[in-house]
């Protein structure tokens, strides 16, 4: 078998995040499954090089993920964080962010204000960020 495998650190929490991608961010999760996994694959790396460790032969990577601009504005972009294996020819994936919200959008359903899903954690805090994103558009 020839190209990388990709791998988890932790497969269950990994599942879960993109379950909850695909239920609330369907446009970054067909990136990440249609663009990103067959790239990384084949050996292509995709995102910003964010740090190398040239002793372990390692190399770890963000890529950034499309999504709404006023999501990104409250909870954050949208990123895929994986580290690659050079020697081993693996990746490993290792993350989605923000995964506050996704892993609360996996247990339970999340409410929208405005278009905007919100944490029920912090549902005034997220109301706030949005009515302040609207108001400054308006000016």
């Amino acid at each position: 078998m020839k190209g990388y495998v990709l791998d988890y650190i932790n497969e269950n929490e990994f599942k879960k995040l993109e379950r909850a991608l695909k239920k609330y961010n369907m446009l970054a999760y067909k990136k990440l499954n249609f663009d990103c996994y067959p790239s990384l694959r084949n050996g292509k790396f995709v995102g910003e090089l964010t740090s190398q460790n040239k002793k372990a032969g390692t190399e770890s990577y963000e890529l950034k993920l499309p999504s709404d601009h006023t999501f990104v504005q409250v909870h954050g972009d949208v990123k895929l964080i994986y580290t690659v294996y050079l020697k081993e020819q693996t990746i490993m994936l290792n993350t989605i962010t923000p995964s506050d919200i996704l892993l609360e959008g996996h247990k339970s359903e999340l409410t929208t204000y405005k278009g905007i899903m919100i944490s029920k954690a912090n549902a005034s805090k997220d109301k706030f960020k949005i009515d302040l994103l609207k108001m400054l558009e308006n000016k």
